[in-house]
């Protein structure tokens, strides 16, 4: 054991003298500094004027059970992980510890291959610089539009122009750029009495989403036991958004247009005409313009909604505005899960920027909660993160020349990357999908297509 010292490599914890001794002399020849207490008391008074690198606590102590003194140090200390350590295969105590903040959990004897590795990974994080801190808490629960990049100037300038009128606005970008909060964020500041009414035309299908649209009346179709409201007549005063414009058929293709000129619709079911002065802003994935071009949608209803056209960058083409919004997502994490991450290291954040984000702001989101929801880290490091990030340059089958990877159909394309989000997921529909930026029946339509359970 090395004399006293203001900050030793480990503090080790153990009413066991001898095998705490034991320990001490393993932990040195590997090159660490060690000190011990036994008691819970002792412990306190050490920790109240020093800090060690990492804290070895057993359970059982004298005068007081480890547990309890676990959640003094966390408190304490938060900034030194503790490890939990038991002569017992306590399953309970296990979960208890972690759930309390325990970096990690050992039984005696303890592997000292295992902790070594253990000592590597804290000693190195202790080490590492702070790229991101989280950004403030914010009473507002609306997520907001974040960035001061020129593409993101560029885009606030387009809503400021479109918050002064009510002409229809088209929001085009690829899926994950956060669309909706473009349009949520013209509504915000367009000072409208009613409410935002957000519809998206992909994940429902085209013969319930006529009735979701305009409404229907008891009895216009099996299952129609009641009269409904349509989304034009919820949407009031306000701000109807249909997402996923790109999708919707040519038959309601054709009825929006009619909506969009005369500002009239009637229920399904129904020959009453109503009106709706529904503010109307549609997004879409998709490139509109060659869609007309190739007959799949209508070039009236296209110019009609193309009024004031937003253009919403993909991440890697606004990547300096990445530490502002990892800092904001992870503050809106901390709320959602309960947790209390303070930041990002400086190799998480390097391991973050050399991903190329085909998923865009959605996939980071995704990749940070699960980050935060398995991390025993008060920052997430580079560890965190890179067991959840998906590979996202794949190598070829063939040259970009050649017949083989040219002559693939974009079915065969599609369903090589849904399968490969998936996998990626381990299978977890719920977290492709927000990766993919498709809704569940979608991904179940297609799955179902190609006969895959």
């Amino acid at each position: 054991m090395s004399p006293m010292s203001n900050k030793p490599d480990v503090l080790i914890i153990d009413d066991d003298a001898a095998l705490a001794e034991m320990l001490a002399l393993n932990l040195d020849d590997l090159g660490y500094s060690t000190e011990l207490a036994h008691t819970g008391a002792e412990a306190r008074a050490f920790l109240t004027g020093s800090t060690p690198r990492l804290i070895l606590l057993d359970q059982h102590l004298p005068d007081t059970h480890g547990i309890k003194l676990l959640q003094w140090i966390i408190t304490e200390k938060p900034e030194t992980p503790a490890v939990m350590v038991t002569g017992f295969h306590d399953m309970s105590l296990a979960i208890s510890a972690m759930k309390a903040g325990a970096f990690d959990y050992l039984h005696k004897p303890i592997n000292m291959e295992k902790l070594e590795e253990i000592l590597k990974q804290t000693l190195s994080k202790s080490s590492q610089k702070i790229a991101v801190n989280v950004a403030p808490e914010q009473e507002n629960d609306t997520p907001e539009i974040v960035g001061n990049s020129q593409s993101m100037l560029d885009v606030a300038k387009k809503i400021a122009i479109a918050a002064q009128n009510k002409a229809n606005v088209l929001v085009q970008g690829a899926s994950g750029t956060g669309k909706e909060l473009v349009a949520r964020a013209i509504h915000k500041h367009s000072g409208l009495d009613g409410p935002f009414v957000a519809v998206n035309c992909a994940s429902i299908v085209e013969t319930l989403l006529e009735s979701e649209l305009f409404g229907h009346e008891k009895g216009a179709f099996t299952g129609a036991d009641q009269t409904k409201q349509g989304r034009f007549e919820v949407a009031e005063d306000g701000t109807l958004f249909l997402d996923e414009i790109g999708e919707m058929s040519a038959h309601l293709q054709a009825k929006l247009l009619r909506v969009l000129q005369e500002q009239t619709f009637e229920r399904v079911g129904s020959n009453q005409t109503r009106k709706t002065n529904a503010r109307i802003i549609a997004a879409t994935h998709r490139d509109l313009k060659k869609m007309v071009a190739e007959g799949k949608f209508r070039e009236d209803l296209f110019y009609r909604l193309d009024v004031i056209d937003i253009k919403v960058p993909a991440l890697k083409d606004r990547m300096e505005d990445f530490p502002a919004l990892a800092s904001n997502l992870l503050m809106r994490i901390n709320k959602t899960l309960g947790r209390d991450i303070k930041g990002l290291t400086s190799t998480a954040m390097d391991a973050l920027k050399g991903h190329n984000w085909d998923g865009n702001v959605r996939e980071l989101e995704n990749v940070l909660t699960r980050a935060a929801a398995h991390s025993q880290n008060l920052y997430i490091d580079y560890a965190d993160v890179a067991k959840h990030l998906t590979a996202s340059k794949e190598a070829p089958a063939s040259t970009p020349t050649s017949p083989v990877s040219v002559l693939r159909s974009m079915e065969d394309v599609e369903k090589e990357h849904i399968l490969a989000v998936l996998d990626a997921h381990e299978g977890n529909k719920a977290q492709a999908c927000k990766t993919l930026g498709i809704s569940r029946p979608a991904l179940d339509r297609r799955l179902k297509k190609w006969k895959i359970s």
